[in-house]
């Protein structure tokens, strides 16, 4: 294939808007300035974005990512990934005497708020979204004792609540508007009274990038997503992709792991890529595709992107003089105070 050129008719049909949204860039970011401002090591809760290639690219710089607060030995900075934690990680961090900066994407932050708003009001709070996916964790903590988890459509049926007339939902910020919609649906049809947020939880970027796949996926046989697979956003453009026409779509990290027998008999290719994708892994894509003929790029626009998130406040503190003083005024050792209340 690889004597194929642009002229025989082969394309790729790239979406636009794709990558990297606001809070994906603005945790990024976080972390570089972080370790430009105090140095490393810069110890992160979870992956700060779902992606191997920049998790991979920070640890290089100076980041050291864990799964546990209680694995970051006190007197450090921990930060908190753009997915979000409940109150009671930010506790943990006190307890084991270190400066934090919270790089929650400022739209996750919204959910939070709005659980612990609907929560104040006693409503029971019905959070459509993937169990065990760290979004849902931390929005879950916000209000545990009111939201009850709903992973899809199905999951409908075993819903209980103690007063229908007081119920809402909220839901995880990087699922399939369509999937979400259709649970929705099903909840109303079960509790009529049931309230939605003041504003879609479902953030803007994954809407967008949804929506050029959408568009794409009705002329493209093959779908192409860049993406990893622990990516909420990217798994949930494979399946819009197919919904939307596409013969055949897969989630890659890198150009490697295309198998070019997915290019049997396909003249148009479609490539997007998911929120927290950096471009560069893109422009590999096409690059590979291009050497098997597929060099002939038309963009599919579907919305204009302008917004953007000032980066999180606490980098404009001495966090590492702060680290400092927490332990001293704990008695200056190393060793965790376990038996801190």
């Amino acid at each position: 294939m690889g004597g194929m050129t642009a002229s025989s008719g082969r394309r790729v049909l790239l979406a636009a808007p794709r990558g990297y949204c606001a809070g994906v860039d603005r945790a990024v970011i976080a972390v570089e300035k972080a370790l430009e401002q105090y140095g490393a090591p810069i110890y992160v809760r979870h992956e700060i974005v779902h992606n191997k290639y920049v998790v991979q690219t920070l640890e290089k710089k100076g980041a050291v990512f864990v799964e546990r607060t209680e694995e970051v030995p006190p007197g450090n900075i921990v930060m908190f990934s753009a997915h979000g934690v409940a109150p009671v990680v930010h506790e943990e961090a006190r307890q084991g005497r270190l400066a934090t900066i919270d790089a929650t994407c400022p739209l996750v932050t919204k959910v939070h708020k709005e659980a612990v708003r609907y929560a104040d009001d006693d409503y029971d709070i019905l959070l459509i979204g993937h169990e065990g996916h760290e979004e849902v964790i931390g929005t879950s903590g916000e209000a545990p004792d009111h939201i009850q988890l709903v992973d899809g459509p199905e999951d409908v049926a075993k819903v209980e609540v103690r007063d229908p007339s007081k119920v809402v939902w909220l839901s995880q910020t990087t699922l399939s508007v369509d999937e979400t919609m259709e649970t929705v649906h099903a909840l109303k049809t079960k509790f009529p009274g049931l309230v939605s947020p003041p504003s879609d939880d479902i953030c803007y970027a994954t809407q967008n990038r949804q929506l050029a796949v959408k568009q794409m996926g009705a002329e493209a046989e093959l779908v192409i997503v860049v993406g990893s697979r622990n990516s909420s956003n990217s798994k949930r453009l494979v399946e819009v992709a197919k919904l939307a026409g596409a013969r055949a779509a897969y989630l890659v990290d890198f150009a490697d792991e295309i198998d070019e027998a997915w290019l049997e008999g396909v003249t148009t290719v479609g490539v997007t890529s998911g929120a927290s994708v950096p471009e560069v892994l893109v422009e590999q894509v096409l690059q590979w595709l291009t050497e098997r003929g597929y060099g002939d790029v038309e963009i599919v626009k579907a919305a204009e992107e302008s917004i953007t998130f000032s980066l999180p406040k606490e980098l404009r503190r001495d966090l590492r003089d702060e680290a400092a003083a927490l332990v001293a005024e704990r008695g200056g050792s190393g060793a965790r105070d376990t038996a801190a209340g």
